[in-house]
């Protein structure tokens, strides 16, 4: 296993918890950035007095996370099949032109 012995630990807080991760070192900013902002959005959830427990607004957090993700993935699929058939009318149009230069 080489790659597990590349792997550095790296000190990240949240929810004033610190906690030590091992990543890959060119993964570790994207690593801290996503523990900022997981941080930032259970202590969002935890201010708004509804959700009591670290573990409850770490649940939350995810659960909000998971469907910002789903929400973005649905939308990126929507402009991929835009993106096809915007293609597939190029192809067209491209055709008709071609037909209309030969005759």
């Amino acid at each position: 296993m080489a790659g597990a012995a590349q792997n550095r630990g790296i000190n990240i807080s949240i929810m004033g918890r610190d906690f030590s991760v091992a990543c890959p070192p060119e993964e570790q900013e994207d690593l801290l950035e996503a523990a900022q902002f997981l941080d930032k959005n259970m202590k969002e959830i935890q201010k708004t007095g509804k959700i009591i427990g670290a573990e409850r607004c770490a649940i939350m957090a995810a659960l909000n996370i998971t469907n910002d993700l789903l929400k973005l993935q649905k939308s990126t699929a929507g402009q991929d099949k835009v993106q096809a058939r915007l293609s597939s009318l190029q192809e067209r149009i491209d055709e008709v032109l071609r037909d209309a230069e030969s005759s």
